[in-house]
């Protein structure tokens, strides 16, 4: 069975790449008839927030990823204890003492011999007695995973294509602080072997870690996943942009946007396929193929997103929105007004142009006059449904008025506004007495 992870780190709130990369995972399981599954990874406790694991369940729950599984890093170090205890009696793991400021000073060195800035594994050189010595004085190591420079590292990626690396041109990456903390390297690789991760979907960013990362699956005896890395997210300015850190779920909600907006756009968003609104999570994970990612960076939209959102909100029923619409609006009210929204919210203003009262309508004497007399012929006819066509038919004879003469006054009159809602369905709506208040009101 497929299983992919979405596993955030609770430092902050998910912005709009974390949400991508969440959705891309969820799509993928799905596709397949797999499982999803949420990996908190808290393994920093000075930084991880318990406020910040709980708005990435109510992130994903409010965008309907809702993952079969969930673990999280903080309780699981029992686990990380025992495969490092197996990678160290295997040689896999070693012992480091450099400063961050020798390491550094080395890369500058090797880099001004025009070599690769990687790690010299000159601990590997300390003996015993070196090594007790320098941990009975309190200086204890950072350790390093052994990279196995006569084992290939390759992958068929998802996205990328062949990925081959040679191990020899890498440094053997730090995977445990000296103070016994882990980096995210080594926990993620026992993570996904316990958790029986199959594929992982992840950003280009990524892609150095999994060459290291292949080895570290190798090395504890298991499978290596199926990898694939889709390219980052860039702004309009086609760059990376800080903004798009700032773009969370909060953000979208208090913005209006509809989470099916969101999830059309982002779930095609690096592909080739076209942008639907009407997709759901269901079409669009029987739709999902990696092979239709692109390497080109991704490109989001605000301006994109709106206008997708507005389709979504054309397309709800009364039903999906009755609890967010103002008190006493309708079903017939909602018909009437939602092809002129592009957010849910703005039903309220409209509602108050039905409701009333409204701005008087600025009309030249004329069209003051014009409006005297369609308040008369309305008194006179039966109202119902088709009052609009009606009064318009009725008008149109009496003065040989005709198209936005015959319209755009009555419009103005009765709501305050030069657009908006088509009238045949919004004067049934606003009532035979308030229009006709409003009608006698610009005279």
């Amino acid at each position: 069975m497929t299983v992919t992870r979405f596993a955030p780190s609770p430092t902050g709130h998910l912005h709009v790449g974390n949400i991508r990369t969440a959705l891309h995972n969820f799509l993928l399981a799905k596709q397949a008839g797999g499982r999803f599954v949420l990996r908190i990874d808290d393994t920093d406790p000075a930084r991880s927030k318990e406020e910040y694991v709980e708005a990435i369940h109510a992130d994903l729950a409010w965008l309907g990823l809702h993952p079969e599984g969930e673990e999280r890093q903080s309780a699981r170090f029992a686990i990380y204890e025992q495969a490092f205890a197996k990678l160290e009696a295997a040689g896999r793991v070693y012992p480091c003492w450099e400063s961050p400021q020798e390491l550094d000073l080395r890369r500058k060195v090797l880099l001004g011999r025009g070599l690769p800035p990687i790690y010299d594994r000159a601990a590997l050189k300390l003996t015993a007695e070196e090594k007790a010595a320098k941990i009975a004085t309190g200086d204890l190591p950072h350790w390093r995973f052994l990279l196995d420079h006569a084992e290939p590292i390759g992958w068929e990626d998802g996205v990328r294509g062949a990925q081959k690396f040679d191990a020899a041109q890498m440094s053997d990456p730090v995977v445990r602080r000296a103070d016994g903390s882990w980096l995210y390297m080594l926990p993620s690789v026992i993570d996904d072997i316990a958790m029986g991760v199959t594929s992982i979907l992840r950003g280009e960013d990524h892609v150095s870690n999994t060459a290291a990362q292949v080895q570290m699956f190798t090395a504890l005896g298991a499978p290596v996943p199926a990898f694939a890395h889709e390219a980052l997210l860039v702004g309009t300015e086609g760059k990376l942009s800080k903004r798009l850190g700032s773009l969370g779920a909060a953000h979208f909600r208090e913005a209006g946007i509809e989470p099916q907006a969101l999830v059309a756009l982002l779930g095609r968003l690096g592909t080739s396929d076209p942008v639907d609104p009407a997709l759901g999570l269901q079409e669009l994970a029987q739709a999902f193929d990696l092979s239709h990612f692109g390497r080109a960076p991704a490109r989001f939209d605000e301006a994109e997103l709106e206008r997708v959102n507005a389709a979504v909100v054309h397309a709800l029923g009364f039903d999906a929105v009755a609890a967010r619409l103002p008190a006493g609006m309708d079903a017939a009210a909602w018909e009437a007004i939602r092809p002129n929204l592009a957010k849910v919210a703005e039903a309220a203003d409209w509602w108050a142009v039905v409701t009333g009262p409204v701005a008087a309508a600025d009309l030249s004497e004329e069209d003051r006059a014009y409006c005297a007399q369609a308040a008369e012929v309305l008194a006179g006819l039966e109202w119902g449904e088709g009052i609009w066509k009606a009064l318009t038919s009725a008008l149109k004879d009496a003065t040989q008025r005709k198209g936005k003469a015959l319209f755009l006054p009555l419009r103005q009159a009765l709501t305050g506004m030069e657009h908006g809602p088509d009238m045949g369905a919004l004067l049934p709506l606003i009532g035979r007495d308030a229009a006709l208040e409003r009608l006698r009101a610009v005279v």
